[in-house]
């Protein structure tokens, strides 16, 4: 028989559960598409830039760990600036280095412009329930 159960039950979960309200899903789903847009187009970056392909994939991780905190106890209001300037820097960075206009550029920075307004929303409007990602500290 194994003492697991009984050495996890003190220890609490750092996934908080799914964001309510549908501003959560639509910040979520454009940060999918654009790191999902980005690492599709990864492979044909790096037969003529390798530099760019590193950065294609390091936007794309960006929004996925961006993800994976935003979904964690450790999310902080604090975030969601860090993650307006991110996206931002995404859509400024195709401008500023005159990245070819594609179908596929296009509707990477769509995703991205919807996800610096949903962020955005959920900054100025006090972001998802944290009330189950409050730490202890901060209760007493």
């Amino acid at each position: 028989m194994s003492n697991e159960p009984a050495a996890t039950a003190g220890r609490s979960s750092a996934f908080t559960g799914l964001p309510s309200g549908i501003v959560p899903y639509v910040a979520i789903l454009a940060a999918l598409v654009s790191a999902g847009i980005h690492l599709w187009l990864t492979p044909v970056v790096i037969e003529f830039d390798t530099m760019q392909a590193i950065l294609f994939v390091l936007a794309a991780l960006g929004f996925i760990g961006g993800i994976g905190v935003f979904l964690t106890r450790y999310w902080r209001r604090a975030f969601y600036p860090v993650a307006v300037l991110f996206a931002l820097a995404q859509i400024i960075a195709f401008f500023v280095l005159e990245g070819p206009l594609s179908t596929l550029a296009i509707a990477s920075k769509t995703a991205e412009a919807v996800f610096v307004v949903a962020a955005t929303y959920l900054y100025v409007n006090g972001g998802r329930d944290d009330r189950a990602a409050a730490s202890p500290r901060s209760e007493s």
